[in-house]
Order: C-alpha cells, then structure tokens, then sequence
C-alpha cells in the first residue's frame, strides 16, 4: 500500500537496512521503486511484454547486485542506471529474435486447408498431419493444435497456455515455418 512506503529520501536507509538482512525493508524498497523501473522500462519499450521482461530483469539484477549499492548516495540513479541498461539488453534480444522471425498472418490462415473432397483422403491428411505434427517441439505443437486445429483465438491460446500473445504468435510461426519445410521434404 502507498501509505506503506518509505519516502524516497528514506530509501538509502531502507535500501542499508535490507542488505544488512531486513527482508521487510527489502520488500518495501522494491515496492518503492517498482513504478519508477516500469517508467524507465515503458520510455524505452512499446511492447507491453518487452516492459515487463526488462522489468523482471532490472528486479533480478538489483537483487544480485545489491550488495553494491552505496546507502551513501541517492537509490533512484543507481536503479534508473540498471533499468535503463536492462531495457537495452531486452530491446537487443528482441531485435534479434525479430528479425528472422517474420510475422505473417495472412500466410498462417492459408496454411490450414480444412476442405477435403474425399472421406479416405481426409484420412491419409489426418495421418499426415499427425506425422508432421509429431516432429515438432512440444510447445509449437500446442500452439498449432490450438489456433490451427482447435481454432482458439491467438488470445485464447495465450491464456490457456499462459504465454504471451506474442510468444503464441513466435512460437505459431516457427512450427508452420517448420511444417512447410518438412511437408515440402
């Protein structure tokens, strides 16, 4: 609760007394300073996802690293310095991850062929499909049987497999990518 919380100029204490082991001062710091480090994160970021992994990280950092926090000076330049590096090192992964990650939705809705002519051919497919579907990882064969098979919505899927909407769609595009290079095999 806001009425909770030490002030700021009380947090070097707050901050002193948490690395001596007062691991209530520490869960009242981390309150403190947890909108500041989403602040920092969203000035950075616009992917509501990428904010929260660069805010998970800069938590995690401060934690193994708070022994070298000097009480001695203000809190907030020493967290803003590892919120700020944090959000860099997330916005790098995702730039890499993106770009051989290509999103196309258009071409993930006409993979799916749902019409068959003939009832032993709709059989032989679903054979096939189960082949194929088997050689993929875990996680991408869910994502297909979800969106694909079930015809969950990319939010649905998201929610019954507690993933982001994006990693849904990462993980969605990697298996169908995969399934068009193993059919055409």
């Amino acid at each position: 609760m806001p009425g909770d919380l030490p002030p700021e100029s009380e947090w070097p204490a707050w901050m002193r007394r948490a690395q001596d082991g007062d691991h209530g001062a520490y869960r009242m710091v981390l309150r403190a300073i947890l909108p500041a480090i989403r602040r920092i994160a969203a000035r950075r970021i616009f992917d509501e996802d990428l904010v929260e992994d660069a805010v998970q990280d800069t938590l995690m950092t401060i934690h193994r690293l708070r022994h070298t926090y000097d009480p001695a000076r203000p809190l907030m330049p020493w967290v803003g310095a590892i919120a700020v590096s944090r959000a860099i090192d997330v916005l790098r992964r995702s730039g890499r991850t993106r770009r051989f990650e290509i999103m196309d939705d258009e071409a993930m809705d006409a993979a799916a062929d749902h019409a068959s002519a003939d009832p032993g051919e709709a059989w032989g497919n679903e054979r096939e499909v189960a082949r194929l579907l088997g050689r993929l990882p875990q996680r991408q064969r869910m994502m297909v049987e979800m969106v694909k098979l079930k015809e969950m919505s990319l939010d649905d899927a998201a929610g019954a497999s507690r993933m982001s909407v994006s990693a849904v769609k990462s993980l969605l595009h990697r298996a169908l990518a995969r399934l068009r290079e193993d059919g055409n095999a």
